[in-house]
């Protein structure tokens, strides 16, 4: 495996309403919605233990993102000055690796509910971690 580049396998893709990058809210919190997240046959083993009112961490794959950007208008704001991708929550950067909070609604098979999400349909999901609460020591 070369030290630059490596292979990032999807385990699903985000199903929902928003429909475009300028339908979508800057976060979760700001007016996202309830979505269907379909988990690939080959890792749901992987949501057992998962239950409804658990808060978990989506990380997804921006890929309607321009992979070119390296400052950007901070909250899309053309009035603010433009300040590096590394110091904003864009969507357009080197890696478009979104990071979503959320609540778990509901699993019906290989499919989770969860919200609020701001991700347009059809992002691909790389994965999903518990939020912990608090750090066990080992």
């Amino acid at each position: 495996m070369d030290a630059d580049q490596f292979v990032l396998q999807t385990i699903g893709v985000i199903r929902s309403p928003i429909r475009s990058r300028v339908d979508a809210p800057c976060q979760g919190d700001e007016g996202g919605v309830d979505v269907w997240i379909e988990i690939a046959d080959r890792v749901a083993p992987g949501l057992s233990g998962l239950k409804a009112g658990d808060e978990l961490l989506i990380f997804t794959w921006l890929h309607a993102a321009n992979r070119d950007v390296l400052q950007v208008h901070p909250r899309r704001k053309l009035d603010r000055p433009p300040v590096g991708v590394f110091g904003t929550r864009s969507p357009d950067r080197p890696n478009p690796i979104g990071l979503h909070r959320v609540t778990l609604l509901a699993i019906a098979g290989n499919r989770l509910r969860v919200a609020p999400m701001e991700a347009i349909d059809g992002t691909p999901v790389v994965d999903i971690k518990p939020v912990l609460r608090t750090i066990v020591e080992r």
